[in-house]
């Protein structure tokens, strides 16, 4: 077992080169470590949202483009990034995380297609609210948004195997969250935020 925090600068390296050193081929990377924090942008200490930026955004990418030559080179290897049905729309008050979804979203989206014919696929699971501790750690336990529509983690990850396992792009977890692509593409996107901000309250 290799532990390491993903928020600190270099770890990605570390990883990638600790396994190598072991002589070790991935075939199948998931890319789920996140974080999250709740409050005013401009009052949300800025320590807090740089890891947040550094584990979402810059882990996760380091993480990917280590791994992926090796899987070209074999011909087969499968990514699955840990995405949010927050990436299809902005987040009031939870702006900085909303933010890094639509990074991640659109970053597996982009790779799904430049790798097509390497036998490797990239997948972005957005799930809704899931069972886990996030919302106590990012404090939005409160929140309405937290406490409608909660998917258990089990379920969430079985629709993510499922799609990953179909070399989809893009999976949604949970028949309501379905709508939620659909709606922000229809809705003004001052609508969109508004409403997000009411349910994030």
């Amino acid at each position: 077992m290799i532990v390491k925090d993903l928020s600190r600068t270099g770890a990605s390296r570390e990883v990638f080169d600790e396994v190598s050193g072991l002589g070790i081929k991935i075939e199948n990377l998931v890319n789920n470590a996140g974080i999250g924090f709740y409050g005013l942008f401009h009052e949300l200490d800025l320590s807090l949202t740089t890891d947040l930026l550094n584990l979402n955004i810059i882990a996760l990418t380091e993480l990917t483009r280590l791994m992926l030559p090796g899987m070209v080179q074999e011909g087969h290897g499968m990514v699955l990034n840990t995405a949010s049905t927050a990436a299809f729309q902005p987040g009031p008050l939870m702006a900085s995380y909303y933010a890094s979804k639509a990074y991640v979203l659109s970053l597996s989206e982009a790779l799904s297609y430049e790798l097509e014919g390497t036998g490797v696929t990239i997948t972005a699971l957005c799930p809704g609210p899931t069972t886990t501790d996030f919302q106590r750690k990012a404090k939005v336990s409160r929140t309405n948004v937290a406490n409608r529509f909660k998917m258990s983690a089990a379920a969430v990850a079985e629709e993510g195997y499922k799609g990953l396992m179909k070399g989809k792009s893009i999976v949604v977890a949970g028949p309501f969250n379905k709508a939620i692509p659909v709606m922000s593409k229809l809705v003004p996107r001052f609508v969109v935020a508004r409403a997000v901000k009411k349910l994030n309250t």
